[in-house]
């Protein structure tokens, strides 16, 4: 009779795992492809193109490493925390933790987003040199906080085994940011008689106000879902008191590796933002330089990104799945998790990165008829989609099962790579040539 129990809830936890993951693939399909549709509106639209996306892609790589700090962490951080005192009957103290998070963070992202408002002259001015970026800046500033409060509640519900939440939050906030992007930059467009920098403006800020709509979505979610939430605690057993202190310094000591994983990502993308033009300067004008970066940020970068929004959906279930599993000393269905996930991580990731080694020049000509340079570029950063996918899984495996440090030393030792390379190597190169 105990083995049939067990076996019964293995095989709900399975159906659990793969039907979070089939829910979060089909939402990251769809954001993606919202996505694309209003990457190709921006390239294509006339008085936008290559120059529009150089400068909101330089904007976004600032804006993504203060949105690390305050958010990319945090989902699998607190879905860690959470899954594994639910996995043991304590939802009592899940719920505390989902708590004192909410409260840390909001404090966290007010000060990442008043940073972004007050500092964009001097980060667009100063360290990027596209002066053309303080505007994009500003209008981005408020989605840090949004984001923020958002990561936790997405965290919360994850830990829950309620990815649905999160799949829908995403998708409408993209459904909107889409649709927001389209009607603002005509707007200006029209306003502004098609000055790029105005446009760009218009293009984040429509980010900013989808950032909101996402937040709204979860907060209605969590007031429909409060009984529940409030049965489940009076029903709670094994908990144990902590103090708001070790709670907070738990929090942060999961959130901190993981927000550092995620942030040497980010300054990976950054040493471009910081690089390729002021090399580019050097050798054409700043609106030539700036169309090049665009080229990189705006269309090949957004190309290359697509499998990995696929893998994601694997990788935001594996964290609490693992997690969960390790509470209860599952330790086959971490090992069945973790390789299921990798082989589904190659089947990806090498499909995608062989079409387009291949096929670059005819999709840039498909996607981007008005602006389709760049097949060497996508050609080139094409070859790191199997990598990164791999990464991106065994990240995930490792902070499930709590090795925190690994994926952040891993990551700072190809930033350390990188930089040395561009500074030491491209240099030269550019001046013998």
């Amino acid at each position: 009779m105990a083995d049939t129990a067990e076996k019964k809830v293995s095989k709900r936890r399975k159906e659990t795992f793969m039907q979070g993951i089939i829910t979060l693939i089909f939402s990251q399909l769809l954001i993606k492809l919202l996505g694309l549709v209003y990457n190709l509106y921006l390239t294509n639209r006339e008085g936008f193109g290559d120059q529009g996306n150089g400068i909101v892609s330089a904007s976004y790589q600032i804006y993504a490493v203060l949105l690390t700090i305050s958010s990319t962490g945090v989902p699998n951080a607190i879905s860690k925390l959470v899954s594994e005192r639910v996995a043991v009957g304590d939802h009592k103290g899940a719920y505390r933790i989902f708590k004192i998070a909410f409260a840390t963070f909001a404090v966290i992202g007010l000060i990442g987003s008043l940073m972004l408002f007050f500092g964009a002259g001097l980060i667009a001015n100063q360290w990027l040199q596209i002066p053309d970026a303080e505007m994009t800046m500003v209008a981005l500033s408020p989605a840090v906080f949004f984001v923020a409060i958002s990561s936790v509640m997405r965290g919360y519900f994850n830990g829950r085994q309620n990815l649905k939440v999160t799949a829908r939050s995403q998708t409408l906030e993209q459904i909107f940011k889409t649709t927001l992007t389209i009607i603002l930059v005509e707007i200006v467009a029209i306003i502004s008689n098609t000055s790029t920098v105005w446009m760009a403006g218009g293009a984040t800020l429509a980010t900013t106000l989808a950032t909101f709509v996402g937040f709204g979505y979860l907060y209605l979610f969590y007031k429909t879902r409060r009984k529940e939430i409030a049965s489940e605690i009076r029903e709670t057993v094994n908990y144990k008191y902590e103090r708001v202190r070790n709670i907070v310094k738990k929090i942060l000591l999961v959130s901190i590796p993981i927000a550092l994983t995620a942030i040497m990502s980010s300054l990976n993308k950054n040493i471009d933002s910081f690089t390729v033009v002021r090399s580019l300067k050097e050798f054409m004008s700043e609106d030539m330089a700036v169309t090049q970066y665009g080229i990189l940020g705006g269309k090949v970068d957004t190309l290359t990104s697509l499998p990995l929004s696929f893998n994601v959906a694997f990788a935001t279930a594996l964290v609490p799945a693992i997690s969960a599993a390790k509470a209860i000393k599952d330790y086959k269905a971490i090992k069945q998790k973790s390789t299921f996930t990798l082989l589904m991580s190659m089947l990806i990731g090498l499909p995608c990165t062989v079409g387009m080694c291949i096929f670059a020049e005819q999709i840039l000509n498909l996607l981007y008829p008005n602006a389709s340079s760049g097949t060497l570029v996508l050609q080139i950063s094409a070859l790191t989609i199997i990598f990164t996918i791999l990464d991106q899984t065994i990240n995930s495996i490792l902070q499930g099962y709590g090795k925190l440090r690994i994926p952040a030393i891993a990551l700072g030792c190809r930033c350390n790579c990188k930089i040395n390379f561009k500074f030491n190597f491209s240099s030269d190169t550019f001046h013998r040539c």
